[in-house]
């Protein structure tokens, strides 16, 4: 592994700081183009995640200052980001913060048909492994994660939506 990689790999989440961007499967390549000159690919959980801008400049910060003049970082699309690029050292980071980890994401072929019922998820609770959990919200301190109660220890807690 290059000198590059190594350094974009310790860059963290601004959202989830528990999380490297490789552990979250945002960091797609780095590719080191010329002596000083960095090429970094990565990908949105969502289209218009709010985290993007400060993991560009984070990763622009951290390679320059281990001697990358020119860094460029460039977001890649396609495929798109599911929750099963999570590594097992980001799911097991995830629960040890208190939030319980992305389950499988759902696999579909062709068009996602639209629902407006409530997702059905089997959720753990991070705190004592109880699956007797409810959800509270849908929207939990991020688009990416939705907040539950555990039934019986009665913590609350996030969860990583599966995409």
């Amino acid at each position: 592994m290059h000198r590059a990689r190594t350094v974009a790999e310790r860059v963290t989440d601004p959202e989830l700081p528990m999380l490297t961007l490789a552990d979250l499967g945002v960091l797609r390549d780095v590719d080191v183009v010329g002596d000083s000159h960095v090429v970094v690919d990565i990908t949105p959980t969502y289209s218009g995640c709010p985290a993007m801008a400060a993991m560009r400049d984070d990763l622009v910060r951290e390679l320059q200052g281990a001697g990358f003049d020119r860094v460029e970082v460039r977001v890649s699309l396609d495929p798109a980001w599911t929750t099963d690029w999570i590594t097992p050292e980001g799911r097991a980071a995830l629960a040890a913060a208190g939030i319980a980890p992305p389950g499988p994401a759902p696999s579909t072929s062709g068009p996602i048909p639209l629902t407006l019922l409530p997702t059905a998820r089997q959720v753990r609770c991070p705190q004592c492994d109880s699956p007797a959990t409810e959800l509270v919200s849908e929207f939990g301190s991020t688009a990416c994660k939705a907040q539950y109660r555990c039934t019986s220890c009665l913590e609350p807690f996030d969860h990583v939506k599966e995409i």
